[in-house]
């Protein structure tokens, strides 16, 4: 019993090592001649790591106010000497890839088809139909990602950002229950915010940033529901459609670079639209095209079904495809949706 304990406290002992050498503060560049006005500016704008910087283009540091080119070009300079931007081996990466965690979502069926649970270091997209679970399942996993898991994963804070007004605490007391925690714990472990403008939507990204470096290691999840939903609203129309879709492949890039950042899952949901041309049956699809129009990320998607009652997931990434279906339901999650299963892989 006691060696299994002490299998335990290392396994968990070496998964905070591993996530104290993966953040790099952005002070460190005082050492090569950066001053600290510049790096606050940085700060200001959501960048504090050195990680942060090389995932930031010179155009986008130029854009920062009191910045200027040759301020820019030092400070990428100084960023690439604290991080070699060589090629790593396929077994360097893979011991890399050791730091990925996966959050259970409550149900093992679930957690099965996902490969394992909600993927840290990617983004995975819950889109479906209304009534069909999206915001219990967005509630479940503030309450799933706070307790402990697999591989020495210790459990942590999550960041919510409603678009909808749809957060209810009352709801996460439930699911509190059903996991036997503490309501208080619970609630104090859940960052809220709530935004109005898909601009809004944005700026609460640089805070979050600013959130995961101040408490480095301690977030596990952000969540937004939804992430379309001020998009819809503010840009209406076809003619304002490719201005829509390139604001919305930004903040996705955003969602992408923060989740590797700080090693942090990243879980939205989508809405639906139909096509009222359709005769026959009815043609349903996410809005956005948020896989199709960014091939590049890491994406998993999940279909929450209501005619049918099916999960199914794509994922943009060379990831395992399995599926499980059927009549039996062993589990229930605890949205109370009973989910028969369907795993395709899209490319």
């Amino acid at each position: 019993m006691k060696a299994m304990e002490d299998q335990v406290v290392q396994e968990e002992q070496g998964y905070q090592d591993d996530e104290e050498s993966l953040f790099q503060d952005i002070d460190l560049l005082q050492k090569h001649g950066i001053n600290v006005a510049d790096i606050k500016k940085m700060k200001s704008a959501g960048i504090c790591t050195v990680k942060g910087i090389q995932m930031t283009t010179r155009r986008a540091l130029c854009n920062i106010k009191g910045l200027s080119e040759a301020k820019v070009d030092k400070i990428k300079e100084a960023a690439n000497k604290l991080i070699e931007p060589g090629f790593l081996t396929a077994f360097e990466y893979s011991e890399k890839r050791k730091m990925v965690f996966h959050i259970t979502t409550g149900s093992q069926d679930f957690d099965k088809l996902l490969g394992g649970g909600i993927e840290s270091m990617a983004i995975t997209e819950a889109f479906g139909e209304f009534r069909t679970g999206k915001t219990q399942l967005s509630h479940t996993l503030c309450v799933t990602a706070q307790l402990p898991g697999a591989g020495g994963y210790p459990g942590g804070k999550v960041i919510f950002i409603d678009t909808e007004n749809t957060f209810r605490p009352d709801r996460l007391r439930d699911i509190a229950d059903r996991f036997n925690v503490d309501h208080d714990a619970v609630l104090d472990n859940v960052l809220y915010a709530r935004a109005y403008t898909s601009e809004h939507q944005m700026e609460l990204l640089d805070y979050v940033a600013a959130k995961f470096h101040e408490e480095a290691g301690i977030f596990k999840l952000l969540i937004i529901d939804s992430v379309m939903a001020l998009f819809r609203v503010d840009f209406s129309g076809r003619g304002e459609l490719a201005e829509r879709q390139q604001k919305l492949a930004q903040m996705l890039s955003r969602l992408q670079k923060i989740s590797e950042e700080y090693n942090v899952a990243v879980f939205v949901t989508n809405q639906m639209t139909a096509d009222p041309g359709a005769t026959m049956t009815p043609v349903i699809s996410w809005v956005g095209s948020l896989l199709e129009g960014c091939p590049s990320l890491t994406f998993q998607t999940v279909w929450l079904g209501l005619c049918q009652p099916a999960v199914r997931c794509w994922a943009s990434q060379p990831a395992p495809a399995g599926w499980s279906s059927g009549d039996t339901q062993t589990d229930r999650p605890s949205p109370g949706v009973p989910w028969q299963m369907l795993l395709g892989q899209r490319f």
